[in-house]
């Protein structure tokens, strides 16, 4: 049965989706296609290359917002995200066809004002792309055109994976929290983002066989890297002790 995994952008919250790789491996279900945007691109890709839920929990804590941004001389956004693709260049190789599964990444296109979806060629340059918060980071300049975060137009990545797959999963970390305080700049521009890709995920979920969002994600900021223990063990223990109840009854038997 070939099985996908759509996992969601969320920043920091993204590392949800080890742990709930982590679950989902213990119940023997691994997937054979990825997909994913942002946070969502990082995870898929260690993943599709052969990282184990242990290995991709060590190298994602190691990417705290000041080790891997740099300031940015250019227009368009406050930070560079050159200590990140430094980081991601250690532990994937530098084709998606170097992958050992088939991994889909979304970007959004700013000069088309379209989503693209990466499957080949370059990794590192497409996940950064994936990845590229508006206002807040540069955009990339990449295949003759400039890209940003995917989860502007497309935060669950389903639609690369649909018909081509027995059993979709989709993975989302980016709910919005009920209660808001304005602490920072980034604070803002992350729930007005959380806000605009809200309609895109819904019909996102809808594609899906079945969708694992653990509850509680909300009370973290996707700058919150710190807390990547804690937030993995939310994603492990909500789809540990939820799966039963997520429609799974298809590949679980």
């Amino acid at each position: 049965m070939n099985v996908g995994l759509v996992l969601s952008g969320g920043g920091a919250r993204g590392v949800a989706h080890i742990g709930v790789i982590q679950a989902l491996e213990e119940f023997g279900i691994k997937a054979t296609m990825i997909s994913g945007t942002s946070a969502g691109s990082i995870v898929g890709s260690l993943y599709s290359h052969g990282h184990s839920p242990k290995d991709m929990l060590s190298i994602v804590s190691q990417a705290t917002i000041f080790s891997s941004v740099r300031p940015s001389l250019v227009s368009g956004g406050l930070l560079r995200m050159d200590g990140l693709g430094q980081l991601l260049k250690k532990h994937l190789p530098d084709d998606f066809s170097k992958l050992k599964r088939p991994m889909t990444i979304a970007a959004t296109d700013l000069k088309k004002g379209e989503m693209t979806y990466f499957n080949s060629g370059e990794l590192v340059p497409a996940i950064l792309s994936s990845c590229c918060v508006p206002g807040v980071f540069s955009p990339i300049s990449f295949k003759g055109s400039l890209f940003v975060d995917g989860g502007v137009m497309d935060n669950l990545p389903v639609r690369p994976l649909h018909g081509k797959c027995d059993f979709i999963i989709g993975s989302h970390c980016n709910g919005v929290s009920p209660t808001f305080d304005v602490t920072n700049f980034l604070v803002v521009v992350e729930r007005s983002l959380l806000m605009a890709i809200g309609a895109n995920t819904l019909h996102s979920k809808n594609l899906c066989d079945a969708v694992i969002e653990p509850a509680g994600l909300d009370k973290f900021s996707g700058f919150d890297i710190g807390k990547a223990k804690e937030i993995f063990d939310l994603g492990y223990r909500y789809t540990k002790e939820n799966l039963g109840k997520l429609n799974f009854d298809k590949i679980l038997g």
